[in-house]
């Protein structure tokens, strides 16, 4: 109701905008700076990144609560206001022109601007207390994230933190979108890279996959990733880091990755290994009940790219907050954090150029 509202005040203003300068617009180069900020208003602009980010104009109109007609209309009149395509249209869907790449880091800048304003309003009405948000996967939160907030907190009581949990790629979505100022998140450690993302490592840990006792590699070695491949796999989500980093890794060595059942989370995939329905992936610090290990035999895989990167990111160039920058310093641990410079130094962050998905 109150978009369908925004919409229709946006359609009354461009109107009256539009009928004030048609006997302008000849003589004008671009148009006024009142009929930019009425035309292209907050939450065109969120739907336009909304649009990059899911390729799709409709996924973004989902996104942002409007149809889709209206999000078309809304992107076509930024590209009408900006005299350029800011989006290059295909079957596939929508990629950001070399012009709308300009559009969006500017975008971008204004909406961290005013995150920036709210943040400091919030912590001025609540009496200079600094809020940190951050967003990680339940699986983080439980292996480390949750005991790391509850140590943050005992050492400086006068910061809020606000954790969100999310699954693998809303946590980057959020992030990069500005919705929290951190994420921690897990990538193969040979594509740690997020595109738009400063990150740091936080620790490291191994695939291993668990088979039945009585399965035939129980008495294994290891497991090399072409066998892995032939077992009866049992996933979980399709968009977990987990199942991307398998996938991508069967598809280096020209495999397709096939699997024999799926199912939501690790929990589930533990308990039907144990049944002995087939074999899964698991974080090898992943903790095992008493009875699961009665019922499991835990496998070491072959191959770096059973390594992955537990990493704490903020969004490329951003300055962190007191808060922010005492978390990452936390989680990163005093002595590493302080080799690469603080977290505004030049070579403090690794930069991203690719996303684990």
């Amino acid at each position: 109701m109150i978009n369908d509202m925004h919409e229709q005040s946006y359609q009354a203003e461009r109107a009256f905008a539009s009928s004030r300068s048609l006997g302008t617009r000849s003589a004008q180069v671009g148009p006024s700076l009142q009929s930019f900020l009425k035309r292209a208003d907050l939450l065109t602009l969120k739907l336009f990144l909304s649009a990059i980010e899911e390729g799709q104009i409709g996924r973004a109109a989902e996104r942002e609560n409007l149809v889709p007609s209206a999000a078309t209309r809304r992107i076509q009149e930024l590209e009408d206001l900006a005299g350029t395509r800011l989006l290059d249209r295909s079957a596939k869907g929508v990629v950001a022109s070399p012009a709308g790449q300009v559009v969006a880091r500017h975008a971008r800048m204004v909406i961290d601007a005013l995150l920036g304003m709210r943040r400091d309003v919030v912590a001025f009405t609540h009496g200079n207390a600094d809020t940190l948000s951050i967003a990680a996967p339940r699986l983080l939160i439980i292996y480390f994230v949750a005991a790391q907030l509850g140590e943050f907190e005992r050492r400086y009581p006068d910061f809020e933190v606000d954790l969100r949990e999310e699954t693998y790629p809303d946590t980057l979505r959020a992030l990069i979108t500005g919705d929290v100022e951190l994420a921690v998140f897990d990538t193969p450690v040979s594509e740690s890279r997020i595109e738009g993302v400063d990150s740091l490592e936080c620790r490291r840990d191994r695939l291993v996959v668990l088979v039945p006792v009585n399965h035939p590699l129980a008495s294994a070695r290891s497991v090399s990733l072409e066998t892995l491949l032939e077992q009866e796999l049992i996933g979980t989500r399709p968009a977990s880091c987990l199942m991307s980093t398998l996938r991508h890794a069967a598809g280096r060595i020209g495999h397709e990755l096939r699997l024999k059942r799926s199912v939501e989370t690790l929990d589930a995939a533990r308990s039907m290994v144990s049944a002995g329905l087939g074999v899964a992936l698991h974080p090898q610090s992943g903790i095992l009940s008493l009875h699961q290990r009665e019922h499991l035999v835990t496998l070491p895989i072959d191959g770096d790219w059973a390594t992955l990167s537990y990493r704490v990111g903020w969004r490329e160039g951003r300055s962190l907050t007191p808060a922010a920058a005492a978390l990452v310093e936390q989680l990163t641990a005093r002595l590493a954090f302080s080799r690469h410079g603080g977290c505004h130094g030049a070579h403090s962050v690794e930069r991203a150029s690719a996303v684990c998905s």
